[in-house]
């Protein structure tokens, strides 16, 4: 049995357990996960029966090479004038389709087309079908995530031999996005994060003209991508290092640790987080970190599991996710220490690898 084959029937299964007789698949990495096929637009139609990949005439060729176990339909035009033929004979009654990546507008000319037919069909909303089996990670695709964090650790060290003060954040972004690049990356999963001083307070700043100086906190977020798979890597630098930024920094990376410590198989996002929050919250900077945890990644950079207050589904064997604790402070600047991390045999390892102790370049 093929890979897509076995991810198909697990599909399948999950049909069956939501009494669906079949799910219109439209979001690209779902899309991918279960066929293969890297085009940029399309769909899959699975049922009990049939494996449909509906592409127009720019991807037929394409998808019957990279989609075999798929059955090619051709799309011509609008939705009307292909989608009654792609349903018709295969006796449906309950149709799933993502509520997350169909739009309203979408939604209501499938009903409309639907209901013209008589069609009997209902669109039933879904949620996660997908996602939940990419949560967990087959060897293959963990070793793919692996390839991608080499070269985001690779670029982490490189960079401190590059940063200087007076250069300004986007010099560093372009110099991390040519280095990962260089290295054999695809296009990055993520528009790189530099953030020097202030706008290292800023957890998703983007990187402007501001100069680095001396003295200031630099929080650097990348990730890089092979055979489709992201990794994804944050480290907090400082060219002459103050005590202000040795206590933030030992405080993000005693919380790190001390959620690191407890993650094995069974324990939920919820738990892990709150080891971490306990010790930001202790050292008085809990108003101060106001993000979760972390998040899973894979064929996106954010993805199932979610670690954070609330995310009570228990963390599984082939899951990876990032862990990534931060304090931001206004006006001073932030302090962020993110590593990929997957649990194997029901316990964590570490993806990432990049030096995360800060540095001193005068010393």
């Amino acid at each position: 049995m093929s890979k897509n084959s076995n991810r198909i029937n697990k599909l399948r299964q999950k049909l069956a357990e939501n009494g669906l007789d079949a799910v219109l698949i439209s979001q690209p990495e779902n899309r991918y996960y279960l066929s293969g096929f890297t085009g940029s637009a399309g769909f899959l139609l699975v049922s009990q029966t049939q494996a449909v990949l509906a592409v127009d005439f720019r991807y037929l060729e394409q998808a019957g090479l990279q989609a075999p176990d798929f059955r090619i339909f051709q799309i011509k035009n609008g939705l009307n004038s292909w989608f009654p033929a792609l349903v018709s004979g295969m006796h449906l009654k309950s149709l799933g389709f993502e509520s997350g990546n169909i739009t309203v507008a979408a939604y209501h000319e499938l009903t409309r087309i639907l209901e013209e037919g008589k069609s009997g069909i209902s669109l039933v909303p879904t949620t996660e079908l997908v996602e939940s089996l990419r949560a967990i990670k087959e060897p293959e695709e963990i070793e793919r995530i692996t390839r991608a964090a080499e070269i985001s650790d690779a670029a982490s060290d490189y960079i401190e031999s590059v940063v200087h003060t007076g250069l300004s954040e986007q010099a560093i972004a372009w110099e991390l996005e040519k280095f990962m690049r260089e290295q054999g990356s695809q296009a990055l999963p993520f528009e790189i994060i530099v953030a020097s001083g202030p706008n290292s307070a800023l957890p998703h700043a983007r990187p402007s003209s501001r100069t680095v100086k001396e003295g200031e906190p630099i929080v650097i977020d990348i990730g890089a991508r092979v055979d489709g798979y992201a990794s994804d890597l944050s480290r907090t630098i400082c060219i002459g290092a103050d005590d202000t930024f040795n206590k933030i920094y030992r405080v993000v990376l005693d919380a790190q640790l001390a959620a690191l410590s407890i993650i094995e198989e069974g324990i939920t996002g919820d738990q892990a987080d709150g080891a971490a929050r306990t010790v930001i919250q202790k050292a008085g900077y809990g108003e101060s970190f106001g993000h979760a945890l972390g998040h899973g990644v894979g064929l996106a950079p954010h993805e199932s599991p979610r670690l954070g207050p609330g995310s009570e589904n228990p963390l599984r064997s082939g899951m990876v996710f990032t862990i990534e604790p931060g304090i931001y402070l206004p006006d001073w600047g932030g302090v962020r220490i993110e590593d990929l991390v997957t649990i194997e045999n029901g316990r964590v390892k570490l993806i990432s690898k990049a030096r995360k102790l800060y540095y001193d370049k005068r010393q």
